[in-house]
């Protein structure tokens, strides 16, 4: 996989084929991250060995169709299985366009041009950026026009299927003036035996006064390795929440970063892990506050069983002139074993007078109170765990504000537990 330049098919435009070209090159030059390099403390590098996995035709679509169930009545519902499309139906509104990203790029150029990929990738990722870049055939793109608002959600599958394949998945959303849209993207393989790659990258931009919300359920098989890239832009009075379900992959790797590029902007970072086993999943984020007044807050919650680890590396970063800044950080880990391990470092860059800033972490293991109160009310103590487990991360969940998601988001939290029950954790 990492020794020949991807070819771009002749029908992409000039200006992608020249963006792959040169996404080929920087992938080349960047180093290989080491274990000295801050972005990357206590990350196993071992992990970064990609050599075995490739592309592989697409085999099984009817049946990874007929398993992509998520919500009862999605506004649009695309199927991908190594990042082929194969099968969308829609109901959206006038005014939206939701396309497979390989049509896009034909069809609307120029606006895929203008907004993709256009963050600095900055948390450690940058080498596999590049290779996403220069690797990517297809994805979802959608744009929402000035004060359309789509009711119901965008839901989207994505399945590794066949053994050691990798795939480079792209979400592109853009939201005008005025508009709302959600989009959830669910991520999974076909098998629970045969081992996968993702480099997966979303690109959400909310334009002035528009609501994003974007949703990422991460439940590969455990022998899958994952590295997720966020980037999400929020203009003036806009808000943009961006929520990540870790279940599935062997090691996982997320970096996020938000700008808040106009006054009154929000961005609303969550995440709710559930490592169990030997998984491993590493967080990085950044808040970068450009403009003053605006908001962003970030929770973080894991759950860790086992032998399971856990690294969360996170900046709030205020520029010179953005004052009145209002940026909270918060990671909370739940210890379930006594041999599992959370490393976290959250962090504060202020250059601006008048802000609100604040930042921590916690780690912490069920007391025997808690236990002691459920058992008191007839319920063992392996349940009186698991529902503590659930509850932790439940207010969370809560914060997507949608009845339906957040019944989709519980449904993989709760197929964790019961698996993790199942094996006796």
């Amino acid at each position: 996989m990492l020794t020949t330049a991807p070819e771009t098919p002749a029908y992409l435009p000039a200006w992608f084929a020249a963006r792959q070209q040169s996404a080929w090159q920087r992938f080349l030059a960047i180093p290989a991250p080491k274990r000295g390099d801050e972005t990357w403390r206590f990350s196993s590098i071992k992990q970064l060995d990609f050599s075995s996995f490739r592309k592989t035709p697409v085999s099984g679509a009817n049946d990874l169709i007929a398993r992509s169930t998520g919500l009862e009545a999605p506004a649009a519902k695309l199927v991908f299985v190594n990042d082929e499309l194969v099968h969308v139906e829609s109901r959206l509104p006038e005014g939206v366009i939701c396309l497979p990203l390989a049509e896009a790029l034909v069809s609307h150029s120029d606006l895929v041009q203008t907004h993709f990929m256009k963050q600095e990738t900055r948390l450690g990722s940058a080498k596999f950026a590049a290779l996403h870049e220069a690797s990517l055939t297809n994805g979802l793109f959608v744009h929402v026009s000035d004060k359309v608002e789509v009711e119901g959600t965008i839901e989207v599958h994505h399945w590794i299927a066949g053994e050691n394949t990798v795939i480079f998945p792209h979400t592109l959303v853009v939201t005008g003036k005025s508009s709302k849209v959600r989009v959830v993207d669910i991520f999974r393989s076909a098998d629970d035996v045969a081992p996968g790659l993702a480099i997966a990258v979303n690109d959400l931009s909310a334009g002035q006064n528009s609501q994003l919300d974007y949703v990422a359920i991460q439940a590969f098989n455990e022998v899958t390795r994952v590295i997720q890239i966020n980037e999400t832009s929020a203009f003036r009075d806009a808000s943009a929440t961006g929520f990540i379900l870790n279940t599935g992959a062997s090691w996982a790797r997320n970096e996020t970063l938000s700008r808040l590029e106009g006054p009154g902007s929000r961005s609303d970072m969550l995440s709710v892990s559930i490592p169990a086993h030997e998984q491993e999943y590493d967080q990085r984020t950044f808040q970068h506050h450009v403009s003053e007044g605006a908001y962003s807050d970030l929770l973080y919650k894991n759950s860790l069983y086992d032998h399971a680890r856990t690294i969360f590396s996170g900046l709030i970063f205020v520029d010179k002139d953005a004052h009145h800044t209002d940026a909270y950080q918060t990671c909370r880990n739940l210890l379930m074993s006594d041999t599992c391990e959370a490393n976290s470092m959250p962090g504060l860059e202020i250059n601006a007078d008048q802000v609100k800033c604040s930042h921590g972490s916690t780690s912490s293991q069920i007391s025997d109170e808690e236990i002691f109160y459920l058992r008191a009310r007839g319920i063992d103590p392996v349940n009186a765990r698991q529902l503590i487990a659930r509850g932790f991360s439940v207010d969370v969940v809560e914060r997507l504000k949608n009845n339906e998601v957040e019944e989709l988001v519980l449904k993989f939290i709760d197929d964790k537990f019961a698996h993790i029950s199942s094996r006796g954790a």
